[in-house]
């Protein structure tokens, strides 16, 4: 999911957009960060009581990896493409 390069460079104020938008991001991503780490917790305490991963937790734990990367494309400026709530949360796909 590349995305190519404007034309011509931004102004200022677009600039400046984006870092709000990136500041918004990174305080999202550290909140993703740490809600991933909870679920990996419950999970391992799931996985000792019922010897068998949580599917809910496999599955909503996929789709959040999977933003949490698109935050970090975006952040890293590999793409112009901004994650969630800008677009629909990523599909999970099928945990392996």
């Amino acid at each position: 999911m590349e995305t190519k390069a404007p034309e011509a460079k931004p102004t200022a104020r677009d600039v400046w957009m984006r870092g709000l938008f990136m500041l918004v991001l990174i305080i999202a991503f550290w909140a993703g960060q740490w809600l991933l780490n909870f679920l990996a917790i419950v999970q391992f305490i799931w996985l000792l009581a019922a010897r068998e991963p949580n599917q809910f937790i496999a599955r909503f734990g996929n789709s959040l990896s999977t933003w949490l990367a698109e935050v970090g494309r975006f952040l890293t400026c590999a793409t112009e493409d901004k994650p969630f709530p800008w677009r629909p949360w990523p599909e999970a796909t099928t945990a392996k």
